[in-house]
């Protein structure tokens, strides 16, 4: 009788697994609003190969972290978009809801870009210069204070009277977690007086700093109707609006191809995608979605999301990340050592390291 029963229950666990086995048949993609334009081109693309073409909902890379990492099975989400790289807190968090067999796609680079209207006058900055715009306390005389700064030429003469006015991405947003650690906090003048980085990437909230939500269009569309304000976003956007919209020189760089592929721009970052490794070959198109989106086709000299914003990687990181999506092998990446901070290219001497499963 008992051997009777656990047959029974094992029958019904293997009917329910392959019930959800085959519960769906399109890839379900969330996370970045920066990786969103190339992912959606790349889902296209896979579309047209033969597999359902792939779902993607840009809900920010926090926020398709949380998704991701929320369980295994084909409710939850097949891969995440993500324009900074995993944070160890997020892996802590797959662990603890089982999802412990992740494969890291870093698959090309890209730069914020700190942008305005093409109506204005052009705009040549520091980081320093945006940090002190937009925090809420800035170095005045050498104390501490609110900030009380109205107009760009307050800060520096040789800048235009504008208005003070930024709009910008909310705190799930992976753009504004490499912003602020990128501009922001490299920009900060607070240490040199209080001995801390803290209230580094704090924003000012007397109105001149808005909120847009996870919606970089949006942002296009505000700074369009405003020649004097300001906001930063993925490269991508600024490439494809750049009838209406230019950049800011920051530092002395122009963001491009070119100086985002060499890490001259200072605001350059790489982009990823995070499989669910447990979902390949239960989902269809997982792998081959991969392997597009890394392909010469894709991210070479005239690539398909090459064309509309990506820059490329230096060839021994484009040969290690097409090495991972035909080998699915993970090469050192692990959710467990994520989690403790540790990740194999940490001490690998790339200008983004430091920010790997920080």
């Amino acid at each position: 009788m008992k051997k009777s029963m656990l047959t029974f229950l094992a029958l019904a666990v293997s009917v329910l697994f392959s019930a959800e086995t085959f519960a769906r048949d399109q890839i379900n993609i969330v996370g970045s609003s920066t990786v969103y334009p190339y992912g959606t081109v790349n889902a296209q693309r896979l579309g047209e190969s033969g597999f359902k073409t792939p779902t993607y909902n840009p809900i920010g890379t926090g926020g398709g972290m949380k998704a991701f990492c929320a369980g295994v099975g084909v409710e939850f989400p097949d891969i995440t978009g993500a324009s900074r790289p995993m944070k160890a807190k997020e892996a802590k968090l797959c662990l603890e809801a089982g999802v412990t067999n992740v494969i890291e796609v870093m698959w090309a680079n890209d730069g914020i870009t700190f942008s305005h209207s093409n109506e204005a006058e052009p705009f040549s900055l520091t980081r320093e210069e945006i940090f002190t715009a937009m925090a809420a306390k800035v170095v005045v005389d050498g104390e501490v204070v609110e900030n009380p700064y109205q107009t760009w030429n307050e800060i520096n003469p040789s800048l235009p009277a504008y208005k003070i006015e930024v709009l910008v991405a909310p705190p799930t947003s992976g753009t504004r977690d490499a912003f602020d650690g990128k501009v922001m906090e490299a920009g900060c003048t607070l240490e040199a007086v209080t001995g801390s980085d803290d209230g580094c990437t704090d924003y000012r909230e007397d109105g001149k700093i808005i909120e847009m939500g996870e919606n970089d269009t949006l942002i296009v569309q505000k700074l369009v109707e405003d020649p004097e304000r300001f906001g930063y976003f993925g490269y991508s956007y600024l490439k494809d609006n750049g009838d209406k919209l230019q950049p800011s020189t920051v530092e002395g760089v122009v963001p491009s191809a070119e100086s985002i592929a060499t890490y001259e721009y200072p605001m350059a970052r790489p982009l990823f995608i995070y499989l669910k490794a447990d979902h390949i070959g239960v989902v269809p198109g997982i792998q081959e979605f991969a392997q597009m989106m890394v392909s010469d086709e894709a991210i070479g000299d005239n690539g398909y999301l090459t064309k509309i914003g990506a820059a490329p990687m230096v060839p021994d990181l484009i040969n290690r990340v097409r090495n991972v999506t035909d080998s699915l092998d993970a090469m050192g990446f692990d959710i467990a050592a994520c989690a403790e901070k540790k990740h194999p290219l940490k001490d690998a001497g790339y200008a983004f390291s430091s920010g790997l499963c920080k």
